[in-house]
């Protein structure tokens, strides 16, 4: 992949400042983090990313099976389509363009999440803003209504932060940030990064 000159230069002051870091993980996870800082110019994500162990396989695997991917926010969506239109054509859907339930309980976005949810069990979930979402996404993969591909959860929490320990401890595929920082720029890089790591395994295993 070429990379600008700007963006190359970033990049390697990123990798100088990770030096030092003693924390291991693998050359994937590792492209994804430096991304995630290269988008925020935030260094503290490089500690606070988790990945869990099927992750990045499952996750490539089901956009290779252009499975679909459901984002609460519409700033996820036309951020990620535009990669997804030169690689995997993956439909993506938004939570908060559609049309669920009354709920005055409920943000639109998790509202919305139960309507693509019942639709598309097995998407790739991105949530990368709503807090309430994410809780929402905790009760219905609970009650078996979904079998996620992959969960990427970044969405800022205030207060009671349960919804990510329970991915801390949960079977599902998930990249998720071990904090209440988040935000959707965030959710947007992981997966960009996550697609052209796809891509180029992808195109490795094609050729």
């Amino acid at each position: 992949m070429d990379l600008h000159i700007t963006e190359a230069s970033s990049l390697a002051i990123i990798d100088r400042q990770l030096e030092d870091s003693n924390r291991k993980v693998s050359p994937a996870q590792y492209e994804i983090i430096r991304r995630v800082i290269y988008q925020t110019a935030d260094f503290e994500y490089g500690s606070l990313l988790r990945f869990s162990e099927d992750a990045l396989i499952k996750g490539a695997a089901a956009l290779s099976a252009r499975t679909s991917i459901v984002v609460d926010v519409s700033a996820i969506q036309v951020s990620i389509v535009p990669r997804l239109q030169q690689t995997f054509l993956n439909p993506v859907y938004c939570c908060t363009t559609i049309r669920g339930q009354s709920d005055k309980t409920k943000t639109i976005a998790a509202s919305g999440l139960e309507t693509l949810g019942h639709n598309y069990p097995d998407s790739i979930f991105i949530i990368g803003q709503d807090q309430t979402a994410l809780a929402t996404f905790i009760e219905l993969n609970e009650s078996s209504m979904i079998k996620p591909s992959l969960i990427i959860a970044t969405s800022p929490l205030f207060g009671e932060q349960s919804a990510k320990l329970d991915l801390r401890h949960s079977s599902i595929p998930s990249i998720y940030i071990d904090s209440s920082k988040g935000n959707s720029t965030v959710a947007t890089a992981i997966m960009n990064s996550l697609i052209n790591l796809a891509w180029i395994a992808y195109n490795i295993k094609s050729g």
